[in-house]
């Protein structure tokens, strides 16, 4: 559990982290714009799954018209993945999830994989954000975790 909670502190992190640097960058780059968001958009999606609520109010793939609302998002995300996880014991961890993605098909999935599906999906998508972000000579977030584990 204190490994989940401290990659999920660095989750935190690497997303403001990565929004500093898209304002920064001040770029009107809307696929980079419509990434970050459907970051964001999939945290949600996975904790309202692991809530016991429904996802089709979501959609993953819209664009996005500001960086502001994203980053209130990423918040509310945080907050909200912080009092689940508070309130999981180890022993809930490997309990199977009912839920349907997307698309209506039905899935059963362990709240550990899930979790560690948020955490890979987002440094994935930060990756790719840091690329787009250099080939328009931005400066890229510095978001590994060995850099946040020294903080």
């Amino acid at each position: 559990m204190k490994t989940i909670k401290c990659m999920m502190d660095h989750l935190y992190w690497a997303n403001a982290r990565i929004l500093d640097s898209l304002e920064e960058s001040e770029t009107k780059n809307k696929d980079l714009l419509k990434l970050v968001r459907h970051v964001a958009v999939a945290e949600r999606v996975w904790l309202s799954r692991l809530q016991g609520k429904g996802s089709f109010q979501y959609s993953l793939w819209e664009e996005a018209e500001d960086l502001t609302a994203i980053r209130t998002m990423f918040e509310e995300n945080a907050e909200q993945y912080r009092a689940y996880i508070e309130g999981l014991e180890e022993s809930e961890l490997d309990e199977m999830i009912d839920y349907a993605n997307q698309s209506g098909v039905p899935f059963r999935t362990s709240v550990r994989d899930i979790l560690s599906h948020v955490l890979l999906h987002g440094q994935y998508h930060r990756g790719q954000i840091n690329r787009a972000l250099r080939i328009e000579s931005a400066e890229p977030a510095q978001v590994d975790y060995i850099t946040f584990a020294r903080l």
